[in-house]
């Protein structure tokens, strides 16, 4: 049997004892080809790889039936819209959206209506933050699906969330940071998270990735991950001593026991192991210490512009808040001070505060 030579085949013998054949093509992933060569199954394969039609479609568009739920999800997971979000919301978005296939993948999309979203919406009210992801993640998957010609219209469209008035993460007093302290001496892990959280204003899924590559002269140099903002921060003599007096010898600061890097989610898991060990009320995060940092710069007198240099904020108007809480403060006390300067009391004796 003569045997068919054609290019861009590349075949081996898998750990299975299988033979595999790819086509690879200079640039692009390679393409499995199923069949033997010479088979009609084949050759279409060989030939739709050459034409890069291979390389255009979805992961795990064959294994899900076009029109369907499963099938946009699969085609926003491969789009160049989900991959050029940061990891951290890649990997939110991702959960949400997996969620979603696992229960209503076999529906068709084309039928999803308003009120079906309402009620998906409504079934999370317990839960606000979660129901805003997921109306956030169901409005983007929209928006694939109408690029891609798969429905008309945005069933998202108009739906509102109820208005949840929240400060957020709470932010760490100068009592936690105390506390905190006192619980985990200089050259513990945990006082050494602390000191990177709060001498330089980054968010969790940079801490974990900074280490001794990052420090040249005394200054810090990182891309945050988020938003990919380049920042040069002058490292606090807090930090350095922490730094100092805690070697390692891996690629990050921060690790496990094993020395192996911690991930975002697993580094926020052991610090509340952590606060909640020093007594700290329960909510107190690693997110908190990033707001203390820019409290504690604020009060410093330091302007928005100067706070959002330090911790990347992507706004102004995210660090107004810090500097204008920081001015009430200062402000109000300035006008007691005048106040009591202007018209001293009278009474005699000492006066007594109920």
């Amino acid at each position: 049997m003569t045997k068919i030579r054609l290019p861009y085949i590349h075949e081996f013998i898998d750990r299975h004892h299988k033979l595999r054949r790819y086509v690879r093509l200079p640039g692009r992933k390679r393409v499995p080809l199923p069949g033997a060569p010479g088979t009609a199954e084949f050759m279409d394969a060989y030939q739709a790889a050459l034409a890069g039609e291979a390389a255009r479609a979805p992961i795990g568009a064959a294994r899900t039936v076009p029109g369907t739920i499963s099938a946009a999800v699969v085609n926003y997971l491969a789009s160049s819209a989900f991959a050029s979000l940061a990891p951290e919301s890649r990997r939110t978005r991702r959960n949400i959206l997996e969620r979603f296939r696992a229960e209503h993948g076999d529906k068709r999309i084309a039928l999803l209506q308003r009120m079906h979203i309402d009620r998906m919406v409504a079934a999370k009210a317990e839960t606000p933050a979660a129901a805003r992801n997921f109306l956030s993640t169901l409005r983007v998957l929209m928006a694939q699906c109408i690029l891609e010609g798969w429905r008309d219209d945005d069933p998202t469209r108009g739906i509102k969330l109820t208005s949840v008035k929240s400060t957020g993460f709470r932010t760490w007093s100068e009592e936690d940071i105390a506390k905190f302290e006192a619980r985990h001496p200089v050259g513990s892990r945990a006082r050494l998270a602390l000191a990177l959280l709060l001498y330089t204003a980054q968010r969790r899924s940079d801490i974990v990735r900074l280490g001794r590559q990052h420090v040249r002269d005394g200054v810090l140099h990182l891309r945050q991950q988020k938003t990919a903002a380049v920042l040069v921060i002058p490292l606090h003599p807090e930090l350095a001593a922490m730094l100092h007096a805690t070697p390692s010898e891996h690629l990050t600061f921060l690790t496990q026991k094993n020395g192996r890097p911690l991930s975002p989610a697993g580094f926020a898991h052991w610090f509340r192991e952590m606060c909640h060990e020093a007594g700290l009320p329960a909510g107190t995060s690693a997110h908190g210490l990033r707001k203390a940092a820019c409290r504690r710069l604020a009060e410093a007198g330091c302007s928005a512009s100067v706070i959002q240099a330090i911790s990347g904020h992507a706004s102004l108007r995210e660090v107004q808040r810090y500097v204008e809480a920081a001015d009430q403060a200062r402000l109000a006390r300035s006008g007691i001070d005048t106040v009591v300067a202007a018209f001293p009391s009278t009474r005699k004796g000492r006066a007594v505060v109920e």
